[in-house]
């Protein structure tokens, strides 16, 4: 009689880097190996507090990944059926996730370590992360210089209005590692 391989699954941690954000913007995730690119996604507007409004892809190898929009000449594999594990396979691996193709927001993930899952922890769960995401729809990480340039100056003639389109106050340096771990847990 054989005896069947029982294949262990694995947690990978990822680093998310929003790119040519100055100060850096970024989340140290943990996820199942296995996830599809689809949860990941899900995942990755949870933790950088996007509010999955925008057109999105991840971009592995050359190859893009996502839903394909072909009125928008977006032509992409399936995220649905793309495995995590099968795609990234080594500790330093990076590739692309890309946020609201309009205005850009890149943000580049790192494997940084491939760990065996610990008892009694929920994944998905972020372990760190630093500042807050930019506000969607404020023109890119250009737009979003400025926009905090508007902040850090209250007598600037566009200050009342910007702080009317964000709905209040925004700080740019609060990230809520409590808040996203809450939500992550609604993932399973």
């Amino acid at each position: 009689m054989s005896q069947a391989t029982v294949k262990t699954e694995s947690v990978y941690q990822l680093k998310v880097s929003l790119t040519e954000s100055n100060p850096p913007i970024w989340r140290r995730i943990q996820v199942p190996s296995h996830i599809t690119l689809y949860k990941l996604q899900r995942i990755l507007q949870i933790v950088m507090g996007w509010k999955n409004a925008h057109l999105h892809q991840f971009t592995i190898a050359g190859t893009a990944y996502g839903q394909s929009h072909p009125e928008y000449g977006l032509e992409m594999k399936t995220e649905r059926r793309a495995r995590l594990d099968e795609l990234i396979t080594q500790e330093g691996d990076r590739f692309i996730y890309e946020y609201d193709l309009d205005e850009s927001w890149e943000h580049q993930l790192e494997l940084e370590k491939i760990l065996a899952p610990e008892a009694k922890v929920h994944y998905p769960r972020c372990l760190d992360g630093e500042r807050a995401s930019p506000p969607e729809d404020c023109g890119g990480m250009r737009g979003y210089q400025e926009l905090l340039e508007i902040l850090d100056n209250p007598d600037d003639p566009e200050y009342a209005e910007t702080v009317e389109w964000l709905g209040g106050e925004f700080d740019p340096d609060a990230f809520d590692l409590e808040g996203v771990n809450r939500q992550l847990k609604t993932i399973r």
